[in-house]
């Protein structure tokens, strides 16, 4: 069953291409809203993010664009841009109405092709299609997802993108869009890997087999990264949107074992519609939980594709070793 979006004004869309394996996923928000981003990860692929500074000028948004296909796949935010303009929406100028488009990338050239990325038109038909109703799992951007990569590529698991809300005591939403592309493992509430790095027998716990290795670990081709956009009808400032994506990466900790590595480009972008008054503070710790559960939305929700196998697949990918 899809998830749903409860905060008026925003929607979300996706293109998949399931024969190249990559996709995008864009959230729509025609009206404009506040917002921000806090870049964790140490290989991000972004655009349009200078502009979320609480230091910027403006301060209004109308869409987040999550791509695959790595820096090649910022391209299409165009056809979010041109989707939007068609219809009237975008930051008011004196010769016209310009909409404002983030975006940011995930690496998953290694799934499909490598010459697969998504295009304006893709990004255009996500966005034409935008519904409140959202499809989890390898779906849009999270279509060449994949997480646990620290035994290489080969013994992934695949990732996708996940959805979860909250609703505080005070009436106040917040729910957050996540796609999952991790170097690292997924790790389930009790703190033990729901999807990683795994072996013809199990899963081998990713992180402490890093910290084991007796020599500087080399890598190739487990470009990674982990993407969060977190939504809120909350009103908020820009500068306060830039505190609740800071305190919302403790959820990727909570999830995500190592994150914010050197391969990964992990950023949050946080969206407010600004129709209730709310504390910071429960906005902040609440949206940490919503990437969390988002996360892990993501991974019990993917399918396998390209030969990595979804977590609902290994138990008898395992027996099948076994045997």
């Amino acid at each position: 069953m899809p998830a749903v979006v409860p905060i008026d004004g925003i929607s979300i869309g996706h293109f998949s291409d399931y024969e190249n394996l990559t996709g995008c996923t864009v959230v729509l928000a025609p009206k404009g809203v506040v917002a921000s981003v806090d870049v964790r990860g140490g290989a991000p692929g972004t655009m349009e993010t200078a502009l979320l500074s609480p230091l910027a000028a403006v301060g209004e948004l109308h869409a987040v664009l999550l791509t695959g296909g790595s820096a090649l796949g910022l391209g299409a935010a165009a056809g979010v841009s041109q989707f939007l303009r068609e219809r009237g929406f975008g930051y008011q100028t004196p010769f016209g109405r310009v909409p404002l488009v983030s975006s940011a990338v995930i690496y998953d050239l290694n799934l499909g092709s490598s010459e697969a990325f998504p295009k304006p038109a893709d990004a255009y038909n996500a966005a034409a299609i935008a519904d409140t109703s959202v499809e989890e799992g390898s779906v849009g951007v999270g279509t060449g997802a994949t997480v646990g990569k620290i035994l290489g590529f080969q013994n992934a698991t695949k990732g996708g993108v996940g959805l979860a809300t909250v609703v505080l005591g005070s009436g106040v939403t917040v729910c957050a869009l996540s796609v999952v592309n991790a170097l690292g493992d997924v790790l389930d509430e009790n703190g033990s890997v729901l999807a990683g790095a795994r072996s013809e027998r199990g899963f081998v716990g990713g992180a402490a087999i890093l910290r084991n290795m007796d020599s500087e670990p080399r890598f190739a081709g487990v470009e990674s990264t982990t993407l969060s956009v977190v939504i809120t009808d909350a009103a908020l400032t820009k500068s306060e949107c830039k505190m609740v994506a800071r305190m919302s990466h403790a959820g990727m900790a909570r999830a995500i074992d190592p994150v914010h590595t050197p391969l990964d480009g992990d950023c949050i972008f946080v969206l407010s519609t600004g129709a209730r008054p709310a504390s910071l503070l429960q906005i902040g710790a609440a949206a940490a939980e919503v990437v969390a559960t988002s996360i892990r939305r993501a991974v019990r929700e993917a399918r396998g594709l390209g030969g990595i196998p979804a977590v609902g697949e290994l138990c008898s990918y395992w027996r099948a070793k076994i045997t």
